[in-house]
């Protein structure tokens, strides 16, 4: 028996095994009260039944606040990402889900699972509609189109808003220069921001005249490391948090902001780019000394936005447009909800609400 079910979910927990291909599975489907359960699919050998269900929820609250007709759910392959046996483990584990694909489950790229491994998965079942985050020859939107850094700036430009502040001019700084990161960069750029702080693995990149993205770009291909951007100061990865900024912006790792390091945080608008960059108690923290913090589920969920787009057949532009609607609108609905204070409650307030509203619905 599972021992976390309650008022909304789990509605399924499926767990396969194909012997013949050394895979083992699960696949955890929340609640579909307002559409199919939706959410990757991660590769890690030691995946378990209950992790995979905090994540199916973190997508039944994330899908309902970003309003679009998806549940929650969450897929986990207990696997070694860099098997040679890879796609057959793929497609096995598509199989054994065929009956739930895409009714109940509408699968997508997670840990160690991307384009290819999407692409295996929907080719398998044999319709594009099985997954999200394919390839743009099956009709995908790929995440290199930047959904996610684009409706983490969009949140932060109606954060400042909320602020009687304008986004344009404000300086910026942002951990991470992956895929959020990067495009977070551009379009923060192409609104006029400043961005002056970068980090990588190797470290931080401080300039307060501004990192220019086209440049840092070219640094990062070329040198393997932001730190080696002319004119910056070095410093070390975790300097970044402490950093003179108007907006802060987590994009990488988890609990990044933590009890050690909150005192430092000189920015007055944090945007969580990157899941649980610090916990809800340090959210409040910074909340109660006048820091607005935009929760995760919140400003990054343009990625799953542009996911939604994908299942609809959207093109690039439509899911621009969209992105930008819906991450302005529930922005906007959290912040005066909570009047800018425990803006993580009043989103997940609204988003409760929604599913509620929905199940009320259902026979």
């Amino acid at each position: 028996m599972y021992s976390f079910a309650d008022e909304w979910g789990p509605e399924k927990i499926v767990e396969v095994h194909d012997v013949k291909h050394h895979m083992r599975g699960v696949l955890v489907v929340d609640n579909t009260a307002r559409g199919p359960g939706k959410g990757g699919i991660r590769m890690v050998p030691d995946v378990t039944a209950g992790e995979v269900f905090g994540l199916a929820r973190a997508m039944t609250w994330k899908n309902a606040l970003a309003d679009i007709p998806f549940g929650g759910a969450k897929a986990g392959i207990r696997a070694d990402p860099k098997s040679p046996n890879k796609e057959a483990i793929v497609r096995s584990f598509a199989r054994h889900l065929a009956n739930l694909i895409p009714a109940h489950y509408v699968a997508g790229p997670d840990m160690n699972m991307g384009e290819r491994e999407m692409a295996w998965f929907a080719d398998e079942l044999g319709s594009r509609d099985a997954c999200t985050g394919k390839p743009a020859s099956m009709g995908g939107l790929p995440h290199e189109l930047g959904s996610t850094g684009f409706g983490v700036v969009h949140a932060a430009k109606v954060a400042m808003e909320f602020t009687k502040r304008p986004l344009s001019g404000a300086s910026v700084a942002i951990e991470g220069y992956g895929n959020v990161g990067t495009f977070t960069h551009k379009f923060m750029e192409e609104q006029g921001a400043k961005v002056v702080a970068l980090s990588d693995s190797k470290g931080t990149a401080y300039l307060p005249s501004g990192l220019k993205y086209g440049m840092a770009m070219k640094t990062k291909q070329e040198k393997g490391t932001i730190t080696a951007y002319l004119g910056a100061q070095v410093k070390p990865a975790a300097a970044l948090f402490g950093l003179p900024a108007d907006i802060l912006i987590p994009g990488a790792r988890p609990n990044v902001i933590t009890e050690a390091n909150a005192a430092g945080v000189k920015a007055k608008l944090v945007v969580e780019a990157a899941n649980i960059p610090m916990t809800p108690a340090i959210e409040r923290t910074l909340s109660d000394r006048g820091v607005v913090v935009i929760p995760d589920f919140v400003a990054n969920a343009g990625g799953v936005i542009s996911s939604y787009v994908e299942t609809i057949h959207g093109t690039p532009e439509e899911m621009f447009r969209i992105v930008e609607k819906k991450i302005t609108a529930n922005t906007r609905l959290a912040l005066e909800r909570s009047k800018g204070k425990y803006v993580r409650d009043a989103a997940l307030q609204i988003a409760q609400e929604r599913v509620r509203e929905a199940m009320q619905h259902r026979k």
